[in-house]
């Protein structure tokens, strides 16, 4: 199976000026861990996870004033929507994070996350054991 067929769609986009709250609140709303950022006046293209924010409010920032911008990462890896589910597992082993932006081009087509991987291998199983 390709990352296309099990990454998740559509991509939620925050921007740098949102705060690390107004990010939370996305994030939850839509169910996911990570939103893709764009700053077209700065780095391009950067990903926000769950954790960038945990970190930030640990560390006592105040989620209603600190804004998204300090908390980016931007040397973001990319999956192509043509890798192996396993390519992207060790790319996601090999940096240590739990998320990949999936791109063609210069165009998002979604976010592939451990929790994708984890559904498409445990319904894999699931039929293989309902076949036997």
């Amino acid at each position: 199976m390709q990352v296309r067929e099990a990454m998740s769609k559509p991509v939620l986009l925050v921007g740098p000026q949102h705060t690390l709250r107004q990010a939370a609140q996305l994030m939850s709303m839509r169910r996911v861990g990570s939103a893709i950022v764009i700053d077209p006046d700065g780095e391009g293209l950067g990903i926000m996870t769950e954790r960038d924010i945990l970190n930030a409010i640990g560390s006592g920032l105040d989620p209603d004033v600190e804004q998204c911008a300090g908390h980016i990462t931007w040397d973001v890896v990319y999956a192509s929507p043509d890798w192996s589910l396993e390519e992207a597992a060790m790319a996601m082993t090999r940096g240590g994070f739990r998320h990949l932006a999936v791109l063609e081009g210069d165009e998002i087509l979604g976010i592939i996350s451990v929790r994708d991987l984890m559904r498409v291998w445990a319904l894999r199983r699931a039929e293989a054991t309902a076949n036997v």
